[in-house]
């Protein structure tokens, strides 16, 4: 299997030596944008001065900068079924503990469609928990029908990416034909004794079958996928490294890595104690992993869920996260039982702002917070986004694109705090744009929009 735990252990081991000379070899390498390798990956994991810590972030920063520039991508969950035959030791959704199961109705799902949309979303990430009689591919097709179906005013679910079990190729390939955006799925852990001990008796408990799910879903014909570790289970070096190595098998094979990664850190949940987990990360482990992983994979998308607090996630888009969510609700039904003054009681969140809240934050700390969704519609995809990401082309389309996506934001959902601030900031940064021709497309394109015109893109 193409996850070689001999060599990460070895790989590991050696850079327990690695000097103040080794490490600032790395960080040059990774300076001058040369690819790293997984002894380079290994040795930063040992950085622990703070001059060095300094410099990594600093070059994370720079990457993302060059590549991202300042957008930001706004998203948000939908959950909808929390039935599940596993019993993984982490998880409040284990099949041992008693509380009362549920899946939406098709009817319910466009209820809570219809107030994500009012809060401004355009793009969704589909959850749904294990469960092949109550939750069946069937259910997550028509599910996804739903979603697209459903219109609110001038809004419309745009892009619906799916964090489903790992499945046949047959059945990656209906979702395809839904019209999916990004398969994702976590791994939990590479560590395969590891992944074998929290799994336990589960249908989920067959680490081969879990890790080559993203095989079956390329070739089913989906062209991006999301990857992310549960750091906290196993040594999170271990994790990163698996990582690396997950993301070259697919290079290698199908001529484009993953599409985004997600850093979830294990929390408390259901039915569970984190005593029992060695190995949680702490915050400078965890903000040293985000930036190592940028400068190791600098064309991935790096995703922060609200499971982290206000303060890391800003900190963290300084060192390479380009994707947030935002006004998250992690419990089934929980958008409208929110709205109805319910108690919601999935696992706890850090961030618990609005969306609003969240643009004003972003646009004072200079990003732009982008509702696009046009490389998906365009078929910039897979390999060809990769191609446009690397020729340093992408800020030619993106950035317009962020541009007008917030602007519709703001005429649609913005109080008037938020309008004001971000129309300035528009003009700021339209002003930044140099090539004349795109200036003029989104000048036009914002004036349309203030005309009543709606979803407009490059």
């Amino acid at each position: 299997m193409f996850i070689n735990h001999e060599l990460i252990n070895s790989l590991l081991k050696e850079a327990k030596n690695a000097t103040d000379k080794d490490i600032e070899k790395v960080l040059e390498k990774a300076l001058n944008r040369e690819q790293l390798d997984y002894k380079d990956i290994a040795t930063l994991l040992e950085i622990s001065d703070e001059n060095q810590l300094s410099k990594l972030y600093e070059i994370a920063g720079k990457i993302k900068n060059e590549i991202y520039g300042n957008r930001i991508v706004v998203f948000a969950p939908l959950y909808v079924s929390n039935y599940c035959v596993n019993e993984c030791e982490y998880c409040g959704y284990k099949r041992c503990n008693k509380f009362k199961r549920r899946k939406l109705t098709m009817d319910e799902i466009k209820e809570e469609v219809m107030i994500l949309e009012k809060m401004g979303h355009k793009r969704l990430a589909l959850e749904a928990g294990e469960d092949p009689v109550n939750c069946s591919i069937e259910y997550i097709l028509d599910s996804i029908d739903a979603i697209y179906s459903t219109c609110s005013e001038n809004s419309s679910i745009r892009r619906i990416n799916v964090n489903i079990a790992a499945t046949t190729v047959e059945n990656y390939r209906k979702l395809k034909n839904k019209g999916i955006g990004t398969y994702i799925l976590f791994q939990e852990t590479y560590h395969q004794p590891t992944f074998t001990k929290v799994h336990g008796k589960c249908v989920k408990n067959n680490y081969d079958y879990h890790l080559t799910a993203f095989d079956r879903a390329m070739e089913a014909g989906v062209d991006d996928v999301g990857a992310g570790v549960l750091f906290g289970l196993a040594d999170p070096k271990f994790e990163v490294l698996g990582l690396m190595m997950h993301n070259a098998h697919l290079e290698e094979k199908f001529g484009v890595g993953f599409h985004t990664i997600s850093f979830p850190r294990l929390k408390k949940a259901e039915g569970m104690d984190l005593k029992d987990f060695p190995y949680l990360v702490d915050d400078g482990m965890f903000k040293k992993i985000v930036a190592i992983t940028r400068l190791a994979v600098p064309f991935t998308g790096i995703i922060m869920s609200t499971r982290e607090s206000e303060t890391m996630r800003r900190e963290l888009l300084k060192y390479g996260v380009s994707q947030v969510s935002a006004g998250s609700i992690t419990g089934v039904g929980g958008y409208k039982e929110e709205q109805d003054g319910k108690e919601v009681d999935q696992f706890k969140l850090e961030d618990h702002r609005t969306p609003i809240e969240v643009l004003k934050s972003l646009i004072k700390d200079g990003y732009i917070p982008s509702y696009c969704t046009a490389c998906y519609r365009m078929g910039r995809t897979g390999d060809r986004f990769m191609k446009l990401a690397k020729s340093g082309e992408i800020h030619n389309v993106c950035t317009p694109n962020a541009l007008t996506t917030l602007m519709e934001f703001l005429l649609d959902y913005g109080d008037e705090e938020l309008k004001l601030m971000g129309e300035e900031f528009i003009a700021k940064e339209i002003d930044k744009i140099e090539n004349e021709n795109t200036k003029n497309i989104v000048i036009n394109n914002i004036a349309s929009l203030k005309e009543g015109k709606r979803d407009l893109y490059l």
